[in-house]
């Protein structure tokens, strides 16, 4: 099978890409700056914010991965809604044109019940412009995944590291189910052949076993780090304040951090457990999660506090 990646050094691309090659297919790159994709595939260099190489990259393409976001400042000043939408528009686009036979978008998870933030608002938008754009598509909405590439784990242990005390804010009771970081992957590397999809479209909520608030997370990497790490409850009424102040503390850029925990507005738990069965992943539990991926993280770097 012919398959793009795009986003390929991106956590879930870099992590997807052997792991399609070992399946036997047929895989292309794309990325702005192709030298800093490690693994020996063909390139396009490109950019989706523009539509650039897009044509090339989706030439003769049969499954699509789409593992782009930009929320991090940019220099034009257009805001993180702006440049996703114009990528996905650009990218749907491109693929409709191509004729791709399926996408497969790696988003996060969305309750559609509820008035969206704006993070999750254009998460949204993003999947149904990508799902839209092909006869089938697979959305995977994932909650905070575990891994030592995945941002958002990296930033809560940087908190862990190099704070003497957690403060944690209203959103500490908020509910969610972490995800593995090589369960994402494994669920990114079916969806390119599961049967599911087939002449269909179809999204999967892929979460952990353990259903865990905000606040019980961060104490979960601080015991399996084995820190005195006391928390405190804190009733912070600016998110934004508080995120900015935080991004600084873990070394983080805040535009990622400010539109995360802008999001964090409420419970954020799988529809149901479907994902599993239909793409043959067998979750890892949050505890194991955590400690294959600071296991994995001293691998490549010291942790301080360790």
């Amino acid at each position: 099978m012919r398959i793009l990646v795009t986003g390929a050094t991106g956590f879930a691309g870099s992590a997807l890409l052997p792991r399609l090659l070992a399946a036997g297919h047929d895989v292309r790159a794309f990325a702005r700056d192709p030298a800093r994709v490690t693994h020996d595939v063909p390139v396009v260099r490109g950019d989706m914010t523009t539509g650039t190489g897009l044509d090339a990259a989706l030439d003769g393409i049969d499954v699509a991965y789409y593992l782009v976001h930009s929320m991090e400042s940019a220099d034009d000043g257009s805001t993180f809604e702006t440049r996703e939408r114009r990528s996905a528009e650009h990218f749907a686009a491109a693929a409709a044109a191509a004729r791709v036979r399926r996408t497969v978008y790696l988003g996060v998870m969305v309750d559609e019940t509820r008035p969206l933030s704006s993070h999750l608002r254009s998460r949204l938008a993003v999947e149904q412009a990508v799902s839209a754009a092909t006869p089938e598509a697979v959305a995977l909405r994932a909650s905070i995944a575990i891994g030592p590439a995945s941002r958002s784990f990296r930033f809560l242990v940087r908190l862990v590291e190099r704070l003497p005390v957690l403060p944690l804010p209203p959103w500490r009771r908020f509910r969610t189910q972490p995800v593995d970081e090589r369960d994402v992957t494994a669920a990114l590397l079916a969806a390119a052949t599961t049967t599911a999809a087939d002449d269909a479209r179809c999204s999967f909520d892929v979460a952990g076993p353990d259903v865990v608030s905000y606040g019980e997370i961060l104490e979960r990497i601080r015991d399996l780090m084995m820190l005195r790490r006391p928390t405190i409850g804190v009733p912070v009424s600016s998110t934004p304040i508080f995120g900015r102040v935080a991004s600084v503390l873990a070394g983080e850029d805040a535009g990622l951090i400010v539109p995360l925990m802008g999001g964090l507005q409420g419970d954020l738990l799988a529809r149901d457990d479907a994902w599993a069965q239909a793409l043959g992943v067998r979750p890892h539990g949050l505890d194991r999660a955590i400690n294959h991926a600071l296991l994995q993280w001293e691998r490549q770097e010291p942790l301080r506090a360790r």
